[in-house]
């Protein structure tokens, strides 16, 4: 009987299974190499889209933080102010607007009427009263969202001196989908949720928000809605 003849490597020709098996453990070792991999980039994309998706329903909107409720109206006393938060300067630079610094005035916001209902596109809204001391102050509207295409724009808004008043000063704004009589303020859209903005300039009310009260601020009063 022949002796076998080692093969190189220290094994004979006549069993490759510890090469076979040293194949294995490599393809083990990568795969469990490639699965760490795999799941590292899976976790990091995936709290990417997910702060991705939170920055923009935070931003979306209006200001997520430091809020003042007035009746119907939310007042941002920091909007525009040097040290606003990180959220505020963000939904700032997506609206592409300059809000009012601290010293220049003072906005209030209103996405509900005096019931707590959403103001809606369809309705129509009676908005009057008074306003808190200011030099100045225009009450505008605004879809939340995108503008319609192709709808035209009748009127975005009314100016303190502009608006029509009764003899004891106060006025009464009409914000509706069909031409009013007085104050029309045209709905920016045919359906769907708007929102008030009521800018005061030069006004004490900016160092003391709490001092306003739903007498001091329009009434948001629903009339009725389109059927």
């Amino acid at each position: 009987m022949r002796d076998a003849i080692p093969a190189p490597g220290g094994y004979t020709g006549a069993s490759e299974k510890p090469p076979r098996r040293s194949g294995i453990r490599l393809v083990r070792h990568l795969w469990r190499k490639s699965s760490i991999a795999g799941l590292a980039v899976y976790a990091v994309a995936l709290g990417g889209a997910l702060g991705l998706a939170s920055a923009d329903w935070a931003t979306r909107g209006g200001y997520p933080f430091g809020g003042v409720q007035v009746g119907a109206w939310t007042a941002w006393p920091r909007a525009g102010a040097a040290n606003a938060d990180p959220y505020t300067r963000a939904v700032n630079a997506r609206r592409g607007e300059i809000p009012l610094a601290v010293g220049e005035g003072l906005l209030l916001t209103a996405a509900v009427d005096d019931s707590g209902q959403a103001l809606d596109a369809t309705c129509t809204y009676r908005i009057g009263g008074g306003t808190p001391p200011a030099r100045a102050w225009t009450i505008t509207v605004a879809g939340r969202g995108p503008r319609e295409p192709g709808r035209p724009t009748v009127r975005e808004g009314f100016t303190s001196t502009e608006v029509l008043r009764s003899a004891d000063g106060r006025f009464a704004i009409a914000l509706a989908p069909d031409v009013q009589p007085g104050n029309w303020l045209p709905s920016p859209r045919a359906s769907g949720p708007v929102r008030l903005a009521l800018r005061l300039y030069d006004t004490p009310a900016a160092a003391s928000v709490g001092s306003l009260d739903r007498t001091s601020v329009p009434a948001i009063t629903r009339l009725g809605c389109a059927s």
